[in-house]
């Protein structure tokens, strides 16, 4: 870890009315400058690792709200992510972590497999009768909280879908890849298909190449930095073989991971492929006349919701907005505190179940006050959080995709 990341901190608290473990406790050890002084302890040996240590600092969300307000550009998520990194490097992945992060996640065919029981779950309807009779709650609080944020699953996840090649309508104007991420094509499927239509109906051919693997998020995620770059050597590899403008993703996640592959791994190859990737909504924002030509109007009001990871990590606020009020009829209200975290943050909403809980009742209040039919936002994590706090508080409102809504805008 660069010791000089942690003595830049000032601790001048300009982090602390952004960060939303803070808000809720008011705790120093529960804000970034308390996480970057227990870290830099550490590394001094004036603190020796405990599980106490442990725990204040699994407490952060990685949210990166603190590193957007931090004057000297200290991010504490990612010092706390570094440090969790060099201590599993110590101790290794335990049996579930590994299962996971190097036998399942890598493999899209595995992942893909693994989901066909949750599928037929739904289809016989055997979930509508679990949650009827109250069965899960006889189970581990984590496996009845996971149960509880699953959606309805598309039929076939869309990598078996989507031919590799998608032809651009109209004169070609370029060719992009498209990064299909994992949770996106096994629960978000109509939101990446939406996707590839956008980006084809706007000239572009797009190439979504079958043997792609997860970005390596998950693996950053559970301090496996060795499977973060294996991921990140397959995917660059894979995507060279193709002539491509662009790298384009609609998953905020796989965005700012994808970005930091030439941070990661060494080579021109990784550099050029990050410099490569855009978000959906920037490559968009490029082509707002020929978008506003094919846009029909959609008369409901929407509001949106900043992903930490498009917002805080690759610093993207203007364009999702721009291209929502570019469609005809739709009235658009600003979110209070839009980018303030929703409490998802990977699999924290799992392993932090009341601090989730309370961020995301900020975020449903804020929500609520908006007025908003539709909420709108462009992460799979915030979408699964969301989807499920809506149902369950706010079931008049419904949650899409930024490249639904548009589709829809389109499809008239």
């Amino acid at each position: 870890m660069d010791y000089v990341k942690l003595i830049n901190c000032m601790r001048c608290g300009m982090c602390l009315p952004n960060c939303p473990t803070y808000k809720e406790t008011f705790l120093e050890t529960a804000s970034p400058r308390g996480r970057v002084a227990l870290v830099r302890k550490l590394q001094e040996g004036e603190l020796e690792q405990s599980e106490r240590l442990l725990e204040y600092l699994s407490l952060c969300l990685d949210c990166q709200a603190c590193a957007s307000a931090c004057p000297c550009g200290v991010n504490a998520g990612e010092l706390v992510a570094e440090f969790t990194c060099e201590r599993k490097s110590d101790t290794g992945l335990n049996f579930m972590e590994d299962l996971v992060l190097r036998k399942l996640v890598p493999h899209p065919d595995r992942l893909e497999t693994s989901m066909v029981p949750m599928r037929m779950y739904q289809k016989t309807g055997l979930q509508k009768l679990v949650r009827t009779l109250g069965v899960l709650k006889m189970f581990p609080k984590p496996l009845e909280r996971m149960e509880g944020l699953l959606p309805t699953l598309p039929s076939r996840p869309l990598r078996q879908e989507i031919s590799e090649v998608t032809p651009a309508v109209g004169t070609e104007r370029g060719t992009v890849g498209f990064f299909l991420g994992c949770v996106m094509s096994l629960i978000f499927s109509d939101a990446s298909r939406a996707t590839i239509q956008l980006l084809s109906s706007l000239g572009y051919r797009v190439i979504t190449p079958r043997n792609q693997v997860c970005c390596g998020a998950p693996n950053m995620l559970g301090g496996d930095l060795d499977g973060l770059k294996e991921a990140a050597y397959t995917n660059v590899s894979i995507f060279d073989g193709y002539e491509l403008d662009y790298i384009v993703t609609d998953c905020g996640g796989c965005g700012a991971e994808l970005k930091k592959y030439g941070h990661h791994i060494e080579g021109d190859k990784a550099a050029s492929f990050s410099a490569k990737v855009r978000d959906i909504s920037q490559l968009l924002a490029l082509h707002t006349e020929e978008l506003t030509a094919q846009l029909k109007p959609l008369p409901m009001k929407v509001t949106y919701h900043d992903p930490c990871h498009i917002a805080h990590c690759q610093g993207i606020r203007k364009e999702p907005r721009d291209l929502l009020k570019l469609v005809p009829g739709l009235e658009y209200q600003e979110l209070e505190s839009a980018d303030a975290c929703c409490g998802s943050a990977g699999t924290y909403n799992i392993n932090r179940p009341e601090m989730s809980d309370r961020i995301l009742k900020r975020k449903l209040d804020t929500v609520r006050d908006s007025g908003a039919q539709i909420l709108v936002t462009s992460n799979p994590g915030c979408l699964l959080q969301l989807k499920k706090g809506l149902a369950d508080h706010l079931p008049h409102v419904k949650i899409m995709h930024l490249t639904e809504i548009l589709a829809r805008s389109i499809a008239g």
